[in-house]
């Protein structure tokens, strides 16, 4: 079991940064690859970035790549999401997930936290 808590949400402006960050505690932190999902209000949850569990592979949704940056500090069992360049769409509540194997992938996961709320305004 692996429980996640994620914090750094907020209110920010258009073209402003947000950096998410996710707490782990539970089962070792690096036999995990780890995610953030967002969801907006009446949409279905997306995959937003992947990181395996050594942080080697990452992988990114097309609607943030080149904005966003997914990295880890197993030392600290933490993962962030740098979030650069938002836009009003970017705006939902934000998700952090691990998944109980060492890749990463866009789907496939078992642990989530309870979101953070992340608003852009225009």
């Amino acid at each position: 079991q692996v429980q996640l808590v994620e914090s750094g949400g907020g209110l920010v402006q258009a073209g402003g940064s947000l950096r998410l960050s996710c707490a782990a505690s539970g089962r070792t932190f690096s036999n995990y690859a780890m995610g953030w999902f967002r969801q907006a209000p009446g949409k279905e949850r997306e995959f937003v970035a992947g990181i395996s569990w050594s942080g080697g592979s990452r992988i990114y949704a097309d609607s943030v790549k080149g904005r966003f940056t997914i990295s880890r500090d197993n030392a600290k069992n933490m993962v962030y999401l740098q979030m650069n360049s938002l836009k009003s769409e970017d705006t939902a509540v934000y998700y952090c997930a691990a998944r109980a194997v060492r890749s990463v992938a866009t789907m496939q996961y078992d642990y989530w936290g309870q979101g953070t709320q992340v608003t852009v305004s225009s």
